[in-house]
C-alpha cells in the first residue's frame, strides 16, 4: 500500500503523465468537435511547457557526467 501512495513506478513521472494525458485529451476534443484548432493548440502549448519546464527543473544542477569548467 505504501508503494501506491508514495508513486512506486511513476513517483518521478507524475508531470509527465498528466502533460501527455491533457494533450490527448485536446486532440481528442478537437476531434470530436468540442474546440477549435486554437484552443486545441493553446492547451498544446501550455501542457509542452509545463512538460519541458519540468524536463528542465530536473536537470538543473547536474552536469551529465561531463566535469563542469569555472569561467572567471
Amino acid at each position: 500500500m505504501n508503494k501506491i501512495i508514495k508513486g512506486g513506478y511513476l513517483q518521478d513521472k507524475k508531470t509527465y503523465v498528466v502533460s501527455s494525458v491533457g494533450i490527448i485529451s485536446a486532440v481528442g476534443a478537437y476531434l470530436i468537435g468540442d474546440e477549435d484548432i486554437f484552443t486545441m493548440m493553446q492547451t498544446i502549448f501550455t501542457l509542452g511547457g509545463i512538460y519541458f519546464l519540468k524536463q528542465e527543473s530536473s536537470t538543473k544542477g547536474k552536469n551529465n557526467g561531463k566535469r563542469s569548467r569555472k569561467i572567471s
